[in-house]
């Protein structure tokens, strides 16, 4: 079944353009993958105010923020797709790197309100960014990528082929 217009949109928004039909039908679900894991280890980290976990979460998203891929994405792309027989993932382009970028700076601030203070910023903090991560692992609508495209516009979207 091809993906939906609408969320054909919301990946365009995030970068993933130029894609045919069916390497998007193929990818879509596993497109998820990383923001939920995002998702869940901050909402982890944030419940339990670990403040540890949050700061090791800073390196993985600078890594995403300057690759044409997300370290979690690995755990699909060499691991997962050989289980499920499926392809790899496009790579990432300028806007989900954008939001990437804005997660590391955004899960510091969490991690930095739980060492140093005060922690009901940090849990405003880690609940606001679980709530978006896991807006775009169910929806695929990525708050960063859209504010990316509203500074940059859409002329510095391609992304490269798997």
């Amino acid at each position: 079944m091809a993906v939906s217009p609408t969320i054909r949109k919301r990946l365009e928004i995030q970068g993933f353009c130029n894609l045919d039909d069916a390497t998007l039908t193929t990818a879509e679900p596993w497109l998820r993958f990383t923001p939920a894991l995002c998702a869940a280890i901050v909402a982890a980290g944030t419940v339990v105010s670990a403040e540890w976990v949050l700061f090791a979460l800073v390196p993985i998203a600078l890594l995403g923020a300057v690759l044409p891929f997300h370290t979690f994405d690995l755990i699909y792309n060499l691991g997962i797709r050989w289980i499920t027989g499926t392809g790899s993932l496009p790579r990432n382009g300028p806007p989900r790197r954008f939001a990437c970028a804005a997660g590391a700076v955004w899960t510091t601030a969490i991690a930095a309100s739980f060492a140093w203070g005060p922690a009901v910023l940090g849990y405003a903090l880690g609940g606001a960014f679980a709530a978006t991560a896991a807006l775009v692992a169910t929806t695929h609508f990525c708050i960063p990528s859209l504010i990316y495209r509203s500074l940059f516009g859409w002329d510095q979207a391609a992304t490269a082929k798997p």
